[in-house]
């Protein structure tokens, strides 16, 4: 005689929900959009305190980009507070006029920044000439620290070292006039972005603007001065297009 056997099956509710798509998280999307032409360079901005040459330095320093190319520089220098203000090779660790000027980065530890970077992104108009830069924090005096870098500096004469010799001999505070996203053979379309929790922007504006207290918190601008509205990282959308197709979530 056949015996019935009779099999209960029961699905809870997280088992009939749709798999999570896997993540894109930032250290993906950033090679996914080096793979895709969107970003060509990323330099660091600021380095940790074990860092090999410490904490005042641009990684790599220097870039070699042709007209076109986005150049980002990824704020990671935490807990710092740095720019990235376009000079000029004569003057390192003064603004140049017309120059452009990420506005004040205040980031207050490794927390802040563990999913989300900062980042500034410069697009090159004109590969013909040197693009100088440094951090014109005054505290430290990050700039004769070392803190500059060049974007296509030639190999011989004005180098990217005599810049920076050049930078370490200034015997006076950086200037700190504030500078905007159009700059002298690269511009910013955008403000710094995104900005997690607890990091702090005094964003660029066309024109010059009074710098925030450099001498309060190691020059983390006064948040009473913080921009309210600060334009965070658009995602490109050949990336979004790309990211789904491979059943990626871009975050």
């Amino acid at each position: 005689m056949a015996s019935t056997i009779s099999h209960h099956v029961h699905f809870s509710q997280a088992s009939l929900a749709p798999p999570a798509k896997p993540r894109l998280d930032v250290g993906l999307r950033r090679t996914f959009s080096t793979f895709l032409g969107i970003s060509g360079f990323c330099p660091d901005v600021g380095a940790t305190a074990d860092s090999q040459g410490g904490i005042f330095q641009f990684i790599p320093p220097t870039v070699t980009a042709a007209n076109g190319t986005v150049v980002t520089f990824r704020f990671i220098g935490a807990p710092g507070n740095h720019t990235v203000t376009q000079s000029t090779f004569n003057a390192p660790c003064d603004p140049v006029d017309g120059g452009f000027d990420s506005g004040w980065v205040a980031i207050p530890n490794a927390d802040a920044i563990a999913d989300e970077v900062p980042e500034f992104n410069l697009t090159i108009t004109n590969d013909q000439a040197p693009i100088w830069f440094y951090c014109k924090q005054l505290t430290g005096r990050h700039c004769q620290q070392g803190m500059v870098g060049a974007i296509n500096p030639p190999a011989s004469g004005n180098t990217y070292e005599a810049f920076r010799t050049n930078a370490a001999s200034v015997d006076r505070d950086s200037g700190q006039d504030q500078g905007g996203l159009v700059g002298i053979g690269a511009s910013a379309s955008a403000a710094v972005g995104p900005l997690p929790s607890g990091v702090q922007l005094v964003a660029p504006t066309e024109t010059a603007t009074s710098p925030p207290d450099p001498t309060a918190s190691d020059g983390a601008p006064d948040p009473s001065t913080t921009a309210d509205a600060a334009a965070g990282v658009v995602v490109p959308s050949l990336l979004v297009m790309v990211a789904s197709l491979l059943g990626l979530a871009v975050v």
